[in-house]
């Protein structure tokens, strides 16, 4: 019964628990039935015995069997003398004396006078009941009774006894499995409870724990389970609530300070611009290269961080059409200019593939994802862009023959700050967040997605929806 619902084991033991009761009742009644028909016939084939004795004293045993005493139907009379059986002969209502065949005078001779009844197998005659009587004269009369009757009566009782049980066991199923059902109803319930929680987002966003057990009746089973049930939800909600108000302030607090930066990063820029601009000893104008370029690639790290946390606090992108024939046109011609040592393909439609969105932002997704094949790839690195239309979707590729993603990598490449490197290397220029604003502007537009890499090639899917 393993894996079996347990409604069906519940009903299945029921029936068989009834199946294994009524048989022994069966068995027990039918034996029962059996040995009180046996001790009728034996009284009455005693009686008979001691009626045949006392009307034919000393007769010859031709005329003890022609002899018209009282005898049963198909009453069974031998003469033994010796131990051989003069005669025997089975008496039938009505008609003539049947003879009894001379092969089974053995088992005729064999009953000894004065003991118990015994079964006797007459062969074509049946069984029967046999006691064996020894008269004045030193004869042995042996009288029976058939137990075709007795064996009739048993077998018709059982026959009786397989319907009766049959029936009794169809009714028993029927109602068994309507009371387990009601009586799993609650327990229903309560699986249908975890089902719809465990399909909420719990890994993201607020989730409202609403749904709770209503059978939660501490004095039964499942009310204990349903009650248990409903007290871990209310600790899972809290850990939730806790969680996401940590993360709405370490948000605000990305963004604020996101904001924040960029005015004393602009003023930075500025005056070292404006420092540039004269007559400066090598080693300042050094200095001074570096500074700006950092405070570029701070600036570029503080706009990515502002943005996601716009993405995170759900605010509106532009809407409008989006030629992505276009962008990826001009996004593979941006990456050719920024790394000429890459072989850039293109694989696009003739004509434009339009989506709903926003351009500057799905611009920015085909930058990220060329930008991290350039960064990853060694020089030479063959990078295929693609563009096609499929099943109402716009479904943009980019993929390369680099040494691929380590494994232990893979799932969390849309991850903040993630790197492909241990030891976090900054020297390629990589903030992390390149990938995990691909997922938040396309996830924001209603789309997916997708990495799949292995030595020799990593493609990157996106799937955009070209309806409304």
């Amino acid at each position: 019964m393993t894996g079996r619902s347990l409604r069906t084991r519940l009903v299945a033991a029921m029936l068989l628990l009834l199946a294994i009761a009524s048989t022994v009742i069966a068995v027990v009644t039918a034996v029962a039935l059996r040995e009180f028909l046996i001790d009728r016939l034996d009284d009455e084939l005693r009686a008979s015995n001691r009626v045949l004795i006392r009307a034919e004293p000393g007769s010859p045993p031709t005329v003890a069997l022609a002899h018209p005493g009282p005898r049963p139907p198909d009453s069974l009379t031998a003469v033994v003398r010796d131990g051989n059986v003069l005669a025997a002969g089975v008496f039938p209502l009505g008609q003539d004396v049947l003879p009894v065949p001379a092969v089974e005078y053995p088992d005729l001779a064999g009953v000894p006078a004065g003991a118990p009844p015994r079964s006797v197998d007459l062969g074509e005659l049946g069984d029967y009941r046999v006691v064996a009587t020894r008269t004045p004269i030193g004869d042995v009369i042996v009288s029976g009774m058939p137990e075709a009757g007795v064996q009739a009566t048993v077998t018709r009782l059982v026959l009786i006894e397989l319907v009766v049980t049959g029936v009794a066991l169809a009714g028993a199923g029927t109602a068994a499995a309507m009371a387990v059902r009601h009586e799993l109803r609650p327990l229903e319930r309560v699986a249908t409870t975890a089902a719809r929680v465990s399909a909420l987002p719990l890994d993201r966003g607020e989730v409202s724990l609403a749904d709770r057990v209503p059978d939660a009746d501490p004095r039964t089973e499942v009310g204990q389970v349903g009650a248990a049930l409903n007290r871990m939800l209310d600790h899972v909600g809290s850990a939730l609530e806790a969680r996401h108000a940590s993360e709405m302030r370490l948000r605000q607090f990305v963004a604020d300070a996101s904001h924040e930066l960029r005015t004393p990063l602009a003023a930075i820029s500025g005056y070292t611009e404006l420092t540039r601009r004269g007559e400066l000893p090598a080693d300042a104008e050094y200095s001074l290269t570096r500074i700006a370029s950092q405070a570029e690639r701070m600036t570029t790290l503080v706009e990515d961080l502002l943005l996601l946390a716009r993405l995170d606090a759900g605010r509106p992108l532009e809407g409008g059409e989006v030629d992505l024939t276009r962008l990826v046109v001009d996004a593979v011609a941006d990456a050719h200019a920024a790394g000429p040592d890459h072989d850039w393909r293109l694989a696009a439609p003739e004509h434009p593939l339009v989506v709903p969105g926003d351009a500057s932002r799905l611009a920015q997704v085909l930058a990220n994802l060329l930008a991290n094949a350039r960064a990853h790839t060694p020089p030479g690195t063959s990078v295929t862009v693609a563009l096609a239309a499929e099943r109402g979707d716009a479904l943009i590729s980019v993929a390369d023959n680099g040494p691929g993603i380590a494994p232990e990598l893979l799932p969390n490449v849309f991850e903040r700050f993630a790197r492909g490197s241990t030891s976090r290397s900054r020297d390629n220029g990589s903030t992390g967040l390149g990938l995990a604003i691909v997922r938040a502007v396309v996830t924001a537009h209603r789309g997916t997605v997708a990495v799949t890499s292995h030595p020799g090639r990593t493609e990157f899917t996106v799937r955009l929806p070209t309806g409304p």
